[in-house]
């Protein structure tokens, strides 16, 4: 919190190609180094890469994997009575965009491919197929906020 008060939210502009903000946004969080212009010739070639595997529109199977690999519940660290639980709570829209959007990248930097380009593709083409390292994650925790579901009345 601010000690000055409310900041507002940033307007995120979308990008000049698909004309989409949820695109800008990943290609933000794919930069590295402020190097904004390689960040965006490995997300547009990317793009062509997943349309020539996919047989679909680009943007769409992009924003299906985003989708495939938001999360609904997560588990958060509450200490009570002298004992750390795993409670489960509900993800905010803003937070499963971010959390998504972050997995996916992570995910397509640990792949074994040449480039991050076809790191990047065969993750979002993954993703949307239900598939990979990002979907995988989601499941895990989804797998964890159920298995600690007894602990969920800690919430607070």
């Amino acid at each position: 919190m601010p000690r000055r008060g409310f900041v507002p939210r940033r307007e995120i502009l979308p990008d000049p190609v698909y004309q989409s903000p949820l695109v800008t946004r990943f290609i933000n969080c794919l930069m590295s180094h402020g190097k904004k212009s390689t960040a965006e010739s490995i997300f547009y070639g990317a793009m062509g890469l997943v349309q020539d595997r996919g047989k679909d529109d680009p943007v769409k199977i992009f924003r299906k994997a985003v989708d495939n690999v938001k999360p609904m519940l997560e588990v958060k660290s509450r200490r009570v009575g002298g004992s750390n639980y795993q409670v489960p709570i509900e993800v905010r829209p803003e937070r499963r965009n971010a959390l998504a959007v972050r997995w996916l990248i992570s995910f397509a930097r640990e792949r074994a491919e040449k480039s991050m380009q076809e790191k990047l593709a065969n993750e979002i083409l993954d993703a949307s197929a239900l598939r990979g390292g990002a979907f995988k994650k989601k499941e895990d925790t989804h797998k964890m906020a159920e298995a600690n579901k007894a602990f969920a009345h800690y919430r607070w």
